[in-house]
């Protein structure tokens, strides 16, 4: 799945213009444009949410082909985009500071879990159950703010969180088996999220990006080899329309993360919060529409209660975020 963000954790944004090379620190804010940050925002978690219909036209390329490449062609993408932009020097510094390249290490590996089994998910017919991850996964930010965090979770918390084990519980049997897919992305994503959130303003969206693939292409470059030399590798072999679409990856892989990093600068949280629901509803119609996959009776009634933990979540953010808007303004009453 995509690099999207975590409701909790969101994604660092671009660099703005004039930013010294050689620095890692945060881009300077821009004005708020609700309209254009809507459109920017709307259009990365499109472009997410329909990235199953992109797995589906790769076939018979299998997870871990499309993955490989989509490492290797984002890390050139990257490069190309970093020399347009003349910020090796960012690059460069982000490398050499240990508390940047930490972090994106490690988020570097836990995207590429996440990745795996997404489109794993997809190409094995489970494009339902990958996109119950992506709904499951501002449950999962919840439970990582009490227990890493230590945050206290107010009661329509307590009750998104509650509502959100029964989830799983129904949907548990519903399939027969725990949805080791759907879990595997939450936990995945959620962590991954977390990680980058600690790297906080230190490094902009696309250095982010451009070190993370840094870390995972010798591994990716090592698979397309190992994959080429069984002869289970479909670049070379499924005419050069797969190839360059598999080329592509690089540019799907980032635009949208560039669009993300647009729609954050410009646009307040709470709202980003609720445009992620657009992803995983996208993947979810997409798995009903297009791929015609099942749905149960007992499915359905699991994915309704996950909603319903979603609606919780979703009505106490907007309470949360008038209660902060209300004591702002009494605030500037108070100073004035």
């Amino acid at each position: 799945m995509p690099e999207r963000t975590s409701q909790a954790a969101p994604e660092t944004t671009s660099p703005a213009p004039g930013q010294k090379p050689g620095t890692t620190t945060g881009p300077k804010p821009v004005a708020k444009d609700t309209t254009a940050g809507m459109l920017f925002g709307i259009g990365a978690y499109v472009l997410w949410g329909l990235l199953p219909l992109y797995f589906f036209i790769l076939m018979p390329a299998g997870a871990v082909e499309i993955v490989a490449n989509r490492v290797v062609w984002s890390l050139l993408f990257c490069a190309l985009l970093i020399t347009v932009t003349r910020t090796w020097g960012v690059l460069a510094a982000a490398v050499k500071d240990r508390r940047v390249f930490g972090p994106l290490a490690l988020a570097a590996f836990l995207i590429a879990i996440n990745w795996l089994t997404y489109t794993y998910g997809v190409t094995t017919g489970q494009a339902v159950e990958a996109s119950l991850g992506y709904f499951i996964n501002p449950l999962v930010s919840v439970l990582l703010g009490v227990f890493v965090l230590k945050e206290r979770l107010r009661p329509l918390q307590w009750a998104a969180v509650g509502v959100g084990f029964i989830a799983v519980g129904v949907l548990t049997y519903s399939y027969g088996k725990l949805p080791w897919i759907a879990l595997t992305l939450a936990f995945s994503f959620g962590l991954y999220g977390f990680v980058k959130n600690r790297v906080g303003s230190r490094v902009d969206a696309i250095t982010s990006l451009s070190v993370e693939t840094m870390v995972l292409a010798p591994l990716a470059a090592v698979a397309m080899v190992v994959l080429a030399l069984n002869g289970s590798s479909t670049l070379t072999t499924q005419g050069a329309g797969h190839f360059w679409l598999l080329l592509a990856s690089g540019v799907i892989t980032a635009v949208p993360l560039l669009f993300f990093g647009a729609s954050a600068r410009r646009l307040p949280m709470t709202t980003i919060g609720l445009l992620q629901y657009f992803a995983p509803v996208l993947q979810f119609l997409v798995a009903l529409l297009v791929f015609r996959e099942a749905m149960t009776m007992e499915r359905w009634i699991g994915f309704g209660v996950v909603w319903l933990a979603l609606l919780l979540l979703t009505l106490d953010m907007l309470r949360a975020a008038r209660r902060n808007s209300l004591a702002r303004r009494a605030a500037l009453r108070a100073a004035a």
